[in-house]
């Protein structure tokens, strides 16, 4: 969630992500950045510089390396430059610098990955980075691109050089041709991963359907609707055995879908039989959504167990909102991360 430009609330906070299993996020602030366990919430580090602020920052898992670049009115660093941070030395310890803007970094164990708004790098994450490919993309000024964390799959995902298309490669083994998926018609505006990395879930700018696929093979396996009115998606996530997932956009809301097939609890329309309808008819609809006090962009990802979404968001404020398998929607837990120290 990048708030270089969008922050109202005067909080300092200019970016807010989660880690690969979605059980921490970290925070980018106008003076440092923040680390917090997700659920339940604590604050796990806060580490503040006094000259600037951090943009964008990944972890990895919950070890000690962050991929940090510079944001916000006084950068810490260049936004052309990645620099990993080892926590236990607080110190960085491998710089890497490009001719434009760093716009989104990836990492997993093996691997780091640099985002930039027409290409993406691969390289070793060694105390030398080497530079092992490189591909084109659309013009991708969100940064979009995601990485199966599972140390068994290495897939890779990102917009395909042909508008509202999606490329997956596998970095093991780069000979393979590549999986063009053709996700939709508009400019994407969201993918994610499942944490196996069999399936892809993508939105679009219109932001009214998402489209879930079968990594190995392109095909789409279900459509979902998120509305009949466009929205710009902020967030997809899977939960932990893929059978569905959340989504948040500018609506204020969060809906929750499953994906399984044999599951019934989306509903879909009455008419979704027949033929002489337009498709609208046949997507499904969530079966449980809330709404999120304030409407402040926000990313969302599920709790600890399959019954529970966890919501931050741009005004420093938390959510954990419970639900049912008929769709109910319950709020438990409300707090102000920001405003934490690692003491509570």
């Amino acid at each position: 969630m990048d708030l270089k430009n969008t922050n109202t609330y005067g909080n300092g906070l200019i970016y807010a992500g989660w880690n690969q299993d979605q059980g921490c996020f970290a925070c980018g602030m106008e003076n440092g950045f923040r680390v917090y366990n997700a659920d339940p919430l604590k604050e796990k580090e806060r580490q503040d510089f006094t000259e600037g602020g951090i943009g964008h920052l990944e972890m990895l898992f919950r070890c000690n390396y962050l991929a940090l670049v510079g944001g916000g009115r006084l950068p810490k660093y260049p936004s052309t430059k990645v620099m990993v941070w080892d926590d236990l030395k607080k110190k960085h310890v491998i710089e890497l610098e490009f001719p434009t803007q760093v716009l989104a970094v990836k990492l997993r164990r093996d691997r780091i990955v640099v985002v930039l708004e027409a290409m993406i790098k691969v390289f070793t994450f060694t105390q030398l980075p080497q530079q092992l490919h490189v591909f084109e993309t659309s013009k991708n000024p969100k940064g979009l691109c995601v990485m199966c964390p599972n140390s068994n799959n290495s897939l890779l995902a990102f917009p395909g050089r042909k508008v509202g298309h999606v490329q997956i490669v596998d970095l093991a083994d780069t000979e393979k041709p590549p999986v063009d998926v053709a996700a939709h018609e508009a400019a994407l505006s969201s993918i994610t991963l499942n944490l196996q990395g069999t399936k892809l879930a993508t939105a679009s700018e219109k932001g009214t359907l998402i489209r879930v696929f079968d990594t190995a093979n392109g095909q789409q396996l279900t459509e979902l609707r998120r509305g009949a009115n466009n929205a710009n998606i902020y967030c997809i996530n899977f939960n932990s055995d893929s059978s569905m997932i959340c989504v948040s956009s500018d609506h204020g809301t969060v809906h929750i879908f499953s994906i399984e097939e044999s599951n019934k609890k989306n509903k879909q329309s009455s008419l979704s039989g027949a033929s002489f309808l337009p498709k609208y008819f046949n997507s499904k609809w969530s079966f449980g959504k809330f709404q999120v006090p304030g409407g402040a962009q926000c990313i969302c990802a599920f709790g600890s167990d399959n019954h529970s979404v966890i919501v931050i968001c741009a005004d420093g404020s938390y959510y954990k909102f419970l639900f049912n398998t008929k769709g109910e929607c319950t709020r438990d837990i409300y707090a102000q991360f920001l405003e934490m120290t690692d003491s509570h």
